[in-house]
């Protein structure tokens, strides 16, 4: 019994902060060089009230509704933040109970970021094949606006809020989700970070995140990224994944029908397509109404290309998460 990717939608919060927005807060950045730098155009900001679980809720019942899911299908909720409602209880129990799943299926949250859509991926497939789920709601959802001071122009031009939810389901075939690859590098945490909020004080891993070093007044979690330190890391990493994927899956890169990104920002994916060698059409890219929305990324990609009719059942889609942890990961999925 293998696993297989059914559905995904996503939700984008109704309030937008536009280049428009942005350049008239920082007349220094012209609403061209916002858009050349990151290829973003606007970004979904969630409410003052309005939290990673209503984006996740919104975006679940979105998936229902549209491919005409019933709730008490799901046996198995796996929510992936980094911005969660609480400390305790898990997001996933908000999300299971407010969605009406039965009490009889399991939720869990997992805390990764930019890779969390592949390892949440890899979670369910193992659950369908070992019997344990035949089918899984993998919801991603994060607030980052939430953690950014807003004297901080270097980052509210890149990130946005949203939620994406998956279906993953049960399948005669086992080669539908496979060659899944991970990484991670612990000893770049320091590189992107939310120094403040947690337990521990952020300051004893990164002094650079702290707000007086970066001239900024002290906003509460002010988070802080090492934008060419990620860079370097996405060079470094990516090309070596994409072979080793290759690789597990028995195929050339030519065999690729669509390759699905971490949507990090235009620049540094454009870069990445040229290294790699992969023509434009094969290259997706989705950010220039959303932004980076970290864990959503690369499904509310999938969602798009599908509707565009750039993803059509049978293409092989590699897809590729990498950043905060630091982490990474990646599969090839047949659509």
């Amino acid at each position: 019994m293998g696993a297989r990717i059914a559905a995904v939608d996503y939700y984008l919060p109704e309030t937008v902060l536009s280049n428009e927005d942005l350049s008239r807060e920082f007349p220094e950045w012209s609403v061209e060089k916002i858009s050349g730098k990151t290829g973003i155009d606007r970004r979904h900001i969630s409410g003052a009230d309005e939290f990673s679980s209503d984006l996740a809720i919104a975006a679940a019942r979105r998936l229902f509704e549209r491919e005409g899911i019933d709730p008490q299908s799901i046996d198995y909720v796996i929510l992936c933040t980094q911005s969660p409602d609480y400390y305790l209880p898990s997001t996933a129990c908000i999300v299971q109970d407010a969605l009406g799943i039965p009490t009889s299926a399991g939720a869990t949250d997992i805390t990764l970021g930019c890779s969390g859509y592949v390892y949440a991926l890899g979670l369910a497939k193992g659950l369908i094949e070992s019997g344990q789920a035949r089918n899984v709601l993998v919801v991603t959802a994060d607030t980052y606006t939430k953690f950014i001071n807003p004297a901080d122009k270097s980052v509210r031009t890149i990130f946005g809020d949203g939620a994406a939810a998956t279906l993953v389901t049960s399948d005669g075939s086992d080669t539908a989700l496979t060659a899944f690859t991970y990484g991670t590098d612990g000893a770049g945490g320091k590189s992107l970070i939310v120094p403040n909020g947690g337990l521990r004080a952020g300051s004893a891993l990164q002094p650079k995140a702290d707000t007086a070093v970066r001239d900024l007044v002290e906003s509460g979690y002010d988070l802080y990224m090492d934008g060419p330190d990620i860079f370097n890391f996405t060079l470094r990493v990516v090309p070596e994944t994409v072979e080793e994927i290759l690789a597990k899956a028995q195929l050339e890169q030519d065999d690729i029908d669509l390759f699905v990104f971490h949507q990090a920002n235009a620049f540094m994916l454009e870069h990445l397509r040229k290294k790699l060698k992969v023509p434009a059409e094969k290259f997706f890219v989705s950010l220039a109404e959303s932004g980076n929305t970290v864990s959503s990324t690369i499904p509310i990609a999938l969602a798009d290309a599908e509707r565009q009719g750039a993803l059509i059942p049978g293409m092989r889609v590699m897809m590729l998460g990498f950043g905060v942890g630091l982490s990474w990961g990646g599969l090839v999925a047949t659509w």
